[in-house]
């Protein structure tokens, strides 16, 4: 992947781990990568640490995605001091652990705007950026088999995700004019984040998860970051528009 040494890559939801995997392998790969996440500079020190063997250049800005005006300045900043942007990767997202009876309004709304307009604004000024400097990069979403598959305690999550889903194809249609690639990735159980926090506690509950999918693997974060790398690459120069499902068979064991 000598193609990707020099790109400008940003990515949102950086910290997680998830993010931070993508981050390395970009990195790994000698690419320039601004991550960007809530957490302000000074507590996300310890997490940026595990960056630094991985080679490449990074910077760490922490912004809110649900303030487009936020967005609007980071993308700025980073066209400003790099010249341009070659590939985005819209991760930042929450998810609220309820259902439809427990969940409050508030809950919902802040779910909306992290994972729905969040994911819009990152992607979308990133783009902007990409037509005005006329870049032909790649855009990928980090989506969720829960966009298509009915999970009763993640209704917000499910929701905002299915409509990344349609951000993600109407991006791609809009944008295939000027060569922008737009994707979504959509994983099943990943060893990271929440899952991985309560796997941890509870490791009888990973074992029941990795009992119920089919090819009866979890995948880790690093396994993700791989196939986003290789969606942005030009082994992907034909695909836009596309949901990469990488599940290990869970969606066929729903209706």
């Amino acid at each position: 992947m000598q193609e990707l040494k020099d790109k400008i890559v940003v990515i949102s939801g950086a910290l997680g781990d998830i993010g931070l995997a993508i981050a390395t392998a970009y990195l790994k790969e000698q690419a320039i990568v601004v991550l960007s996440d809530i957490v302000p500079l000074d507590e996300a020190e310890d997490k940026l640490i595990q960056l630094k063997d991985a080679g490449g250049r990074f910077e760490y800005k922490c912004l809110n995605v649900s303030d487009h005006k936020e967005v609007e300045v980071f993308i700025n900043e980073v066209e400003a001091k790099y010249g341009k942007i070659d590939h985005c990767v819209a991760n930042a997202a929450r998810v609220t652990i309820k259902d439809f009876k427990t969940l409050s309004p508030e809950e919902w709304s802040l779910e909306m705007r992290v994972n729905v307009d969040g994911a819009f604004y990152f992607a979308n000024f990133a783009a902007k950026s990409m037509v005005e400097k006329e870049v032909k990069g790649s855009i990928v979403f980090l989506g969720s088999w829960a966009a298509h598959a009915v999970h009763q305690n993640l209704p917000a999550y499910s929701v905002s995700k299915s409509a990344v889903r349609m951000i993600n194809q109407t991006m791609a249609l809009e944008y295939a004019a000027n060569g922008i690639r737009v994707n979504e990735i959509a994983p099943g159980y990943v060893n990271a984040g929440l899952s991985k926090t309560v796997w941890s506690e509870l490791p009888e509950q990973k074992s029941v998860a990795q009992s119920k999918v089919p090819l009866g693997k979890i995948m880790e974060a690093e396994e993700v970051a791989a196939q986003v790398l290789w969606l942005n690459s030009s082994q992907c120069q034909h695909v836009t528009g596309s949901t990469f499902l990488m599940d290990g068979g869970l969606s066929l064991l729903r209706p």
